[in-house]
C-alpha cells in the first residue's frame, strides 16, 4: 500500500539526517582542531571522507565510480557537477582524490553541526549579494594558490523543473579556472535524483553512479566572455551526456 511505502520513506529520510549529525558530533573534537587553521585542511578533507562513507552506506547506496581521468594528490583543479540532492555533497567528496573546498550557500550554516562546520569548512556565499560573491571569489583564489581544489556546482542550486537536466551555469567557476589555468573536471551525478532528491515522499537505496569526465584544461585561455562561454558549454555537454531524465 501507498502509504506504508511513504512511511518507511519518511523513516529513511530521518535516518539520513541522524546519519549526517552524529558522526560529526562524535568527530567534533578533531575536526574543531583541523579547521582552526588552513595549513590542517587535509586533516579536515580526512575526517570528510569518513564521514561520506558512513552517510553514503549508512543509507544502503553503494557507490560506482567511473574515472576517464585521473586525478593527481598535489594538483588543483575546478570539480564542477550537476546537483539534484543533498547526497551530491557526500559523493562528491567520496569521488575526488584531491582535497578540494566547496563554495556553497551561506544559508545551510542554519543547519545543527552540520552548520557549524561547513561554515568553518567552506567558502560560503551569498548568491544574491555582490559583496559576498566577490569576497568568496578571494578567498577561492588564496585556497587555489595554497594548493587546494575548488568544487562548485556552477547551476548554482537545484533546477526547478525536476525533468530538466540541467540550469544554467554561473560564471564564478570558469572565471577561477582561466585565472588561475587550472583544468575543469566535469563529474556526473546519474542516479542522485532518482535515489534522494529534495523533499521527503521518494527515494530508495541503491547504486549511486559517478562519472568523472576527461578534464578540460584552460592553460592559455584569456579571461573573456567567449571563453567562459565556450568552458561553460563543454562542462555543460560532458555533464549531461550522462543525465538521462
Amino acid at each position: 500500500m501507498k502509504w506504508i511505502k511513504k512511511f518507511f520513506i519518511l523513516v529513511w529520510r530521518i535516518w539520513f539526517y541522524i546519519l549526517v549529525i552524529t558522526p560529526l558530533i562524535i568527530l567534533l573534537p578533531f575536526l574543531l582542531i583541523t579547521t582552526s587553521k588552513e595549513k590542517w585542511y587535509n586533516g579536515t578533507f580526512f575526517l570528510g571522507k569518513i564521514w561520506a562513507n558512513i552517510v553514503l552506506y549508512g543509507m544502503g547506496f553503494y557507490p560506482k565510480v567511473t574515472y576517464n581521468t585521473k586525478l593527481e594528490w598535489n594538483k588543483s583543479y575546478m570539480l564542477t557537477a550537476n546537483h539534484t540532492s543533498m547526497i551530491d555533497i557526500m559523493m562528491m567528496i567520496y569521488v575526488s582524490k584531491t582535497p578540494f573546498v566547496f563554495i556553497g550557500k551561506r544559508e545551510l550554516t542554519k543547519l545543527p553541526v552540520f552548520g557549524l562546520i561547513y561554515r568553518r569548512s567552506c567558502i560560503l556565499v551569498d548568491r544574491g549579494n555582490a559583496k559576498s560573491r566577490k569576497d568568496a571569489f578571494l578567498q577561492a583564489q588564496r585556497r587555489l594558490k595554497n594548493g587546494v581544489s575548488i568544487c562548485i556546482f556552477p547551476e548554482g542550486g537545484v533546477p526547478d523543473d525536476i525533468h530538466k537536466k540541467l540550469d544554467d551555469f554561473k560564471d564564478g567557476a570558469f572565471r577561477l579556472s582561466i585565472e588561475h589555468q587550472i583544468p575543469i573536471v566535469p563529474i556526473s551525478f546519474p542516479d542522485s535524483k532518482k535515489r534522494f532528491r529534495y523533499g521527503f515522499d521518494s527515494g530508495s537505496p541503491g547504486v549511486l553512479r559517478a562519472v568523472i569526465h576527461p578534464l578540460i584544461h584552460t592553460e592559455g585561455l584569456e579571461l573573456n566572455l567567449p571563453n567562459r562561454k565556450l568552458l561553460k558549454q563543454q562542462t555543460a555537454e560532458a555533464i549531461a551526456s550522462e543525465l538521462y531524465w
